[in-house]
């Protein structure tokens, strides 16, 4: 049997596994020939899109033209799709060429191949086929060579690049096109993979204001604190490198004594987290419009098109769409990669603060362009990678204290990135879409995050 044969045997067997499932959401699973005691929750379900408050609902509304049952399904389908996506990206293997989410509830969820057999397993799970010549992989790769480029290129006319699926391609943006080209003549990637794109704005880093909870360093410069987190016993929170190096002290936004950075990366990665005194407690909220409490129920990263809002306390609650994962920019400091760029605008005020789509966390601002008057673009560090480097823990009002846990490599706290694998009661699972695990989201009782292998 070819190898081709086989690859389309493997993904139709993987899509009639789970083809009865597809009415119920396309998000559960189930063992051959027996029925679950209880239903397999629906990723929205899984992922609360039910807590999201009605302030963030309301700035959808506002800044993406929505009413608010668009805004509550919105929220739904995109939960929906990157459990879809995740599904497919293990079935496809190395045809993989990326998913997007469109529409103005993200009712359509689009996933690229570089293989025409996948398109009926594709079409099969609900979303939408695309044939492109480039993989995901393939494409990865290039912006890698691109970062590693980088190092010794004056990128300050080409500040942004990123793999864009949507258009199966590399994109430089750049002020000056001549730029671009020598970035990706050092590189080496070839025309086929890239396109530059004009820009008109460099991006800049929002220093020294408030964003969604503000914060001041050493008794001087504001940001803002982005995610209440713990380590072992200790609480702190998640905010912007650039806000701070290790050592820095901080007060509250009420001139207490707060806290002390613990660590801080910045250029290269744009993060940091400070560890506070014991007058702080770490709460598993964002500050919301009016003092509302916003809940964060974890951190299952957003796919490219779905909704993300930020909160700043300058520009407070406003809304956009992740428009690219796997972006690097250059600020006057440094280049910055990887970070997601987004559609939401920001003003000085709101850097290091919040990004959350539903409930599920995502990131903290790092830096942009434009403003919140004439529009603009900002890009965040994503948190999984954070928690992941300072061994931290997302402060949530998901899971529970859970029981004795069953043998196996699955762990709590864990980031988890898509095709990780993990054991579990006996059982081997594959991460569908990358998040920190806690109690509650053990392998099978969350099938938008965990197939079983």
């Amino acid at each position: 049997m070819s190898h081709r044969h086989r690859h389309h045997r493997a993904v139709g067997a993987a899509v009639a596994a789970t083809a009865a499932l597809l009415v119920a959401g396309l998000s559960g699973s189930a063992s051959a020939g027996t029925a679950p005691a209880d239903p397999a929750p629906t990723a929205a379900e899984t992922l609360r899109t039910d807590a999201a408050p009605p302030a963030l609902l309301k700035a959808m509304q506002r800044d993406l033209g929505l009413d608010r049952r668009q805004a509550e399904h919105r929220l739904v389908n995109e939960a929906e799709a990157g459990a879809t996506a995740g599904r497919l990206r293990a079935a496809l293997g190395g045809d993989f060429a990326g998913a997007w989410v469109r529409g103005a509830e993200s009712g359509t969820l689009a996933v690229a191949t570089t293989d025409a057999g996948d398109v009926a397993a594709i079409e099969a799970r609900g979303a939408e086929a695309k044939v492109v010549r480039h993989s995901l992989a393939d494409l990865d790769a290039a912006k890698a060579r691109l970062d590693k480029a980088a190092a010794g290129v004056n990128t300050a006319d080409a500040p942004v690049w990123y793999v864009d699926t949507r258009t199966n391609t590399v994109v430089v943006e750049a002020i000056r096109p001549a730029a671009a080209r020598k970035l990706l003549s050092a590189a080496g990637v070839d025309d086929s993979l890239a396109r530059v794109k004009n820009r008109t704005e460099r991006p800049r880093t929002f220093y020294d204001l408030r964003g969604g909870e503000a914060y001041y360093i050493n008794n001087s410069s504001r940001c803002s604190i982005g995610f209440p987190v713990t380590k072992g016993t200790q609480q702190g929170f998640a905010t912007a490198g650039h806000c701070g190096r290790a050592g820095a002290s901080t007060t509250g936004a009420n001139r207490v004594a707060q806290g002390t950075f613990q660590g801080s990366i910045f250029p290269g990665r744009d993060m940091a987290w400070v560890a506070t005194n014991s007058q702080w407690t770490a709460t598993p909220y964002v500050l919301g419009a009016g003092g509302q409490n916003v809940q964060v129920t974890g951190s299952t990263a957003s796919p490219v098109g779905a909704s993300v809002c930020r909160s700043g306390s300058t520009t407070g609650w406003h809304c956009g769409t992740v428009t690219q994962l796997n972006t690097s920019v250059t600020y006057q400091e440094g280049t910055i990669s990887p970070v997601t760029k987004t559609t939401v605008c920001a003003e000085p005020g709101d850097s290091g603060g919040s990004y959350i789509s539903g409930s599920q966390a995502q990131g903290v601002t790092s830096g942009g362009s434009g403003d919140c008057r004439t529009g603009g673009e900002t890009f965040f560090q994503p948190i999984n990678a954070l928690l992941q480097n300072y061994g931290l823990t997302l402060k949530t009002t998901g899971g529970d204290d859970g029981g004795e846990e069953p043998g196996g490599t699955w762990a709590a706290g864990t980031v988890y990135q898509p095709g990780d694998t993990v054991t579990y009661g006996g059982a081997t699972f594959r991460c569908l879409q990358g998040h920190q695990a806690y109690a509650g989201w053990e392998p099978p009782n969350v099938p938008a995050l965990w197939q079983r292998v």
